[in-house]
């Protein structure tokens, strides 16, 4: 794995803030097995903190088992070993009692959204009433500020008690977004969100994300290696269980790169 340094930080102010930041994440010779496969070996990289950090890379790459490993998911995955230290604001994920606490603070968004059999409000505030808030008036606040912050609002505030599974699928993936943002995280984990979604939500998503860095930090796993061009600072590349290369992004894609197979990735020469 090639860690590069372009250019482009030197120029680029939002970069070089990201630079300077302190890192969120920190992961150290992470190692994923299903039984006796390899889904990802050795694995090192940092992320800072109000970053956009992509990773591209083909099916079977071991982009969403590297997610499922920095939330714990592994205890849900029969078969799934971690090995290895994810460090999250500086505490080892891997030792930590309260495992709860540690996904109170990461929101996950998956390629489909799962909208609750409830109403768009209830979506939106049944984290906040799991932390003990229970006054009305400050669930609304929270719906409206979470709803908003997901571009939703102006499409839902007079179909709060409606079911959320009757939204559109680009609404619902929003409201997934609004439900992960009511848990008030440090760090957003968005895994092919726009899988499910018209080309115009997507664009809608990427200026919410956009917005979001000032607040939270943000990993993007995506298929689509130009929307990790339009929105993330630094993108890695995984193939085949490897994390070829991290770079800035757009080192990736117009700089020299260190591993041809990344070049040929961005290229869209397979994958």
């Amino acid at each position: 794995m090639v860690e590069l340094a372009g250019p482009a930080a030197a120029t680029n102010g939002a970069l070089a803030a990201v630079a300077s930041a302190p890192n969120k994440l920190e992961v150290n010779d992470l190692t994923i097995r299903y039984g006796s496969t390899v889904a990802l070996r050795k694995v090192k990289l940092s992320i800072r903190e109000h970053e956009i950090f992509g990773i591209i890379g083909p099916a079977n790459a071991g982009k969403t088992s590297f997610l499922k490993a920095i939330n714990r998911m592994d205890v849900f995955t029969t078969g799934m070993q971690v090995d290895g230290e994810i460090r999250f604001n500086g505490l080892d994920t891997r030792h930590l009692k309260n495992v709860y606490a540690l996904r109170s603070r990461i929101g996950v968004v998956f390629p489909l959204p799962v909208g609750l059999p409830m109403t768009v409000y209830d979506n939106v505030a049944l984290s906040p009433r799991l932390r003990g808030i229970r006054e009305k008036a400050e669930l609304d606040v929270i719906v409206q500020r979470c709803l908003t912050r997901a571009a939703l609002w102006d499409e839902v505030k007079d179909r709060l008690h409606a079911l959320g599974s009757l939204l559109s699928g680009g609404q619902q993936q929003r409201l997934t977004i609004a439900r992960a943002l009511s848990q008030e995280p440090d760090l957003l984990m968005l895994d092919e969100f726009s899988i499910a979604v018209d080309p115009v939500t997507t664009m809608r998503i990427e200026d919410v994300l956009k917005d979001l860095r000032r607040e939270v930090t943000i990993i993007l796993v995506t298929n689509l290696v130009q929307q990790a061009r339009r929105l993330a600072d630094r993108t890695a590349f995984f193939l085949a269980g490897e994390c070829v290369e991290i770079g800035i992004t757009e080192d990736l894609f117009t700089g020299e790169v260190k591993d041809q197979r990344t070049r040929d990735y961005v290229e869209g020469r397979f994958g």
